[in-house]
């Protein structure tokens, strides 16, 4: 599979890693959009929100457990969720993933 996350997942490509379990991966993005600015995608692939079933639920909704927790971990007060769906709604990679963005300057500014 030809997946940009998919070969973070596996180590072919190296990350700034925040967190891994069985289920999800969290790193940096190479590209921040706020002072604090990481991904957490599930490790089986799956294109976008748009193609989550009941197979995949239970990784979603562990990634909407790991997501708190990173932030309590990074000491963050506030922060944003954001998943892209589809091409046009601005997804760049084809792996579901979720932006957690925070910071002091975030204001209506969305990825």
């Amino acid at each position: 599979m030809d997946c940009l996350f998919c070969k973070i997942i596996a180590g072919e490509i190296p990350s700034n890693k925040l967190y891994e379990d069985e289920l999800c991966c969290a790193f940096y993005d190479i590209d921040p959009q706020a002072d604090t600015h990481f991904l957490v995608v599930p490790k089986t692939h799956v294109a976008s929100m748009a193609d989550v079933t009941e197979a995949e639920a239970a990784a979603v909704a562990h990634i909407f457990t790991v997501i708190p927790k990173l932030c309590r971990d990074l000491g963050l007060s506030g922060y944003r969720v954001i998943s892209n769906c589809g091409r046009s709604a601005g997804q760049t990679v084809m792996h579901l993933h979720f932006h957690v963005l925070s910071g002091p300057n975030l204001g209506a500014r969305l990825v």
